[in-house]
């Protein structure tokens, strides 16, 4: 299934705009995982299970799993999500942006390697570093656009032309990127203001929102800035406040709750 189709979907089964990030730390899981040889695989499946009703998204980060060698376990946490959890896509955070042969390598370590419905990558490099991703019409392509990090402004926030480059990036992106309706943008939740700018532009595009939670994001104006006409359009992000809620042996129980707040919490502003 086409991944904005999926995303779609599960807007509307789960209720939910939360897209939970699996970005897994040992030195964080609870002690009766510590030192087992499988730990990261079994603390991500456990919180996958506890939440796939309540979101709309899982977003591993790659890079968590490749610092402890433990792409295996994501190759089989992605695979456990799409045979245990169908209709919840799964986004590769990953960030990826370059040219010929290295990007064609670079669709098929997210696509037919990790089996990912969406990938997220870094525009900077122009439309010819993205291209064989757009040409996957049936997978999501999310692109940097106004991050939710401080040091975002320092280029993000550059004139140019009269708009400040964030804005050029998500104009570029709507009016000639999106050909296969198939991308989407980043845009922080430390900025709801300047997320407010990206909506106007791109309309009904997908926004993937990070920095709530732990960043310290705005629920309220994120929606009241950043949601479509229908009340979706967003994909809110968070990680350590649901992936580290608890750290016993009822951590998936702490995560579901977290996770289950952060819903409810965005419901009330959605639909409120």
């Amino acid at each position: 299934m086409h991944f904005m189709q999926s995303l779609q979907q599960a807007w509307a089964r789960n209720d939910s705009l939360v897209c939970v990030g699996l970005d897994p730390e040992p030195a964080k899981f609870p002690v009766h995982l510590r030192g087992k040889p499988d730990a990261v695989f079994e603390f991500c499946r456990a919180i996958v299970d506890a939440t796939a009703d309540l979101v709309c998204a899982f977003k591993p980060q790659i890079a968590h799993f490749a610092a402890l060698r433990a792409e295996d376990a994501l190759e089989r946490l992605i695979a456990h999500i799409h045979q245990q959890h169908p209709g919840v896509p799964v986004i590769l955070d990953a960030k990826r942006g370059d040219i010929g042969s290295t990007a064609q390598h670079y669709v098929t370590e997210a696509f037919d390697r990790y089996g990912a419905d969406a990938v997220t990558l870094n525009p900077y490099l122009g439309r010819d570093s993205v291209q064989p991703f757009l040409d996957r019409a049936d997978k999501g392509v999310i692109l940097l656009c106004r991050t939710s990090n401080p040091g975002g402004a320092d280029f993000q926030a550059l004139d140019c032309g009269g708009a400040p480059l964030y804005l050029r990036v998500a104009e570029t992106i709507a009016r000639e990127w999106n050909t296969n309706d198939n991308c989407a943008l980043v845009t922080g939740a430390t900025w709801p203001e300047e997320l407010g700018n990206v909506r106007s532009i791109v309309g009904d595009m997908p926004l993937l929102v990070p920095g709530i939670g732990a960043q310290g994001g705005d629920v309220e104006a994120v929606l009241r800035h950043g949601r479509t006409r229908d009340g979706s359009g967003l994909l809110i992000s968070s990680s350590r406040a649901i992936l580290y809620a608890g750290n016993g042996e009822d951590f998936a129980e702490a995560a579901r709750t977290a996770a289950q707040e952060l819903r409810d919490t965005i419901n009330r502003y959605r639909h409120g």
